[in-house]
């Protein structure tokens, strides 16, 4: 499987690297399907849909593995503490991965996401944060990788 954001890509060069890695599904995990920004809009739900339709590759929100917006809020507040932006974070606080854990991972059913992956080709997980360490996509990736013995490759902007 794959894990993939949005920053740092362009919509042309997004396209090309999931056609290389042969993906063929892409889980969107995002609660808000749009990213601020002109450089950004072809990641706005309704144009990546398309651009993935001529592309073959099938698309599913995923919104019940989204952060909640109060969630989203425990890791901007320590963003201002530590002096970053989102766009710039590195990694997620200690608070945010708790409660995403608890409030979120641990009420999802994975078992159901693992049985829809596609059986040739591979998945991708969509978020926005460039590393996947700064990303809840990182935390879906490793319960995935416990439970179910999926391993994943984070695909970056070149």
């Amino acid at each position: 499987m794959m894990a993939v954001g949005v920053y740092g890509f362009d919509g042309a060069s997004f396209l090309q690297q999931l056609v290389h890695a042969d993906v063929r599904l892409l889980l969107d995990v995002r609660q808000r399907r749009g990213v601020r920004g002109p450089e950004y809009a072809w990641a706005n739900s309704r144009r990546l849909q398309a651009a993935l339709a001529q592309a073959r590759i099938a698309y599913e929100h995923h919104p019940e593995l989204a952060p909640t917006t109060e969630l989203r809020h425990v890791q901007y507040a320590e963003d201002d503490r530590q002096g970053v932006g989102k766009r710039s974070r590195r990694h997620l606080a200690a608070e945010y991965t708790r409660r995403y854990t608890a409030e979120i991972l641990d009420c999802a059913d994975l078992a159901r996401v693992v049985a829809a992956l596609p059986s040739s080709g591979v998945a991708a997980l969509l978020c926005v944060e460039r590393d996947p360490e700064a990303c809840h996509r990182s935390l879906i990736a490793q319960r995935l990788t416990e439970e179910h013995g999926i391993t994943f490759e984070h695909l970056r902007p070149l």
